[in-house]
C-alpha cells in the first residue's frame, strides 16, 4: 500500500523559493505594487498612453480602461517578475466599487498571468498595515486623490461604509480641507444615526484610522479630531498603507495550512 505524501506548507517570502506573490494597489492618482522578496518596488502615476496623450484609466475609484489597465501592468510589471511560475496577487478594491471595479480588476491582471488573484477591501488592508485589532469596532477613513471612504470593521469584517466622489486632488493647494473634512465628518454621523447598535460609537471612542495621501496633513488631522470630538491617528506612512497591508495579507494567505501544496507521487505511482 502506497501511502500519499504528506502537504508541504509554504514558507513566508522570500523563503520560498517555489513562488512568488504581488499585491497591487489600483488608485485613481498613483498604482502601487510590491513582490514578494524585492518589496515595494512600484509607486507611479496611473497613467497609459494613446494617439492622443495620457489617459486616466482609473476615475473617482471606477476602472474606466480595462485593456489600458492591462498595457500598464504589463509594460510596468511583467519584465520584474521571476521567469518560471506564475505569481499570486492581491488587490486592493474600493470598499463601495462593488462586483464591477473587482471584475475590470481581474480582466486587467490577467497579463501579470496570475495563479490566483484575491481581493480585499482597502480599508482592511489599511487596518493590516497599521497592525490594528479588527475584531474588534474600528473606524477607518481612507482620503484618497478623488474619492474618500469611512469604514467600519469589527470581527474582520465591513459592517458598514460610506463613500463621498471627493479627495485632495479636488481642493485647489491653497484651499483648506473643510470640503473633506465636513464629508467625513457627514459620513460618520450618518452611520452613527443609522447604526441600531453601539459598534460605531464604540469604534469612534476608540479613534479613527486615517489612510490615505489625506493622512499626510496635519491640518486634515487637527480638523478632524476636533470635529469628531475623537482620537484620529494617521496610519503609518498612510499613502502606501493599503498595498503593504495587501502584502501582510497575502503572506498570511500564502502560509495558511489550506494553501499547502502535496507533491507528486513517486515515479510509476498514481
Amino acid at each position: 500500500m502506497t501511502t500519499a505524501p504528506r502537504p508541504v506548507r509554504h514558507r513566508a517570502w522570500p523563503r520560498c523559493r517555489t513562488c512568488h506573490g504581488i499585491a497591487l494597489d489600483l488608485g485613481s492618482s498613483r498604482t502601487r505594487a510590491w513582490t514578494s522578496g524585492r518589496g515595494m518596488i512600484l509607486d507611479v502615476p496611473t497613467v497609459t498612453f494613446s494617439g492622443d496623450g495620457p489617459v486616466h484609466p482609473v476615475r473617482r475609484g471606477a476602472i474606466v480602461d480595462t485593456p489600458g489597465i492591462a498595457r500598464m501592468l504589463d509594460r510596468l510589471l511583467t519584465h520584474r517578475l521571476p521567469r518560471i511560475g506564475r505569481p499570486q496577487l492581491i488587490l486592493t478594491t474600493p470598499v463601495l466599487g462593488g462586483v464591477a471595479f473587482r471584475t475590470q480588476a481581474r480582466i486587467a491582471v490577467e497579463s501579470l498571468r496570475p495563479s490566483t488573484v484575491l481581493t480585499v477591501p482597502s480599508a482592511r488592508a489599511v487596518a493590516a498595515a497599521a497592525g490594528a485589532d479588527v475584531t474588534t469596532a474600528l473606524l477607518v477613513a481612507d482620503i484618497g486623490a478623488h474619492i474618500t471612504e469611512v469604514v467600519l470593521l469589527a470581527e474582520d469584517t465591513v459592517i458598514d461604509a460610506h463613500r463621498a466622489d471627493l479627495g485632495l486632488g479636488d481642493l485647489d493647494p491653497a484651499e483648506p480641507p473643510a470640503r473633506i473634512t465636513d464629508a467625513v465628518v457627514a459620513m460618520v454621523t450618518t452611520m452613527l444615526d443609522q447604526d441600531r447598535t453601539t459598534l460605531t460609537l464604540d469604534a469612534l471612542r476608540r479613534g479613527v484610522l486615517l489612510a490615505g495621501g489625506g493622512a499626510l496633513r496635519p491640518d486634515i488631522t487637527h480638523r478632524l479630531t476636533q470635529r469628531l470630538h475623537a482620537p484620529v491617528t494617521p496610519a503609518p506612512a498612510p499613502h502606501t498603507a493599503a498595498v503593504r497591508g495587501a502584502s501582510h495579507l497575502l503572506n498570511a494567505a500564502h502560509t495558511h495550512p489550506s494553501a499547502a501544496v502535496r507533491p507528486p507521487p513517486p515515479h510509476g505511482h498514481r
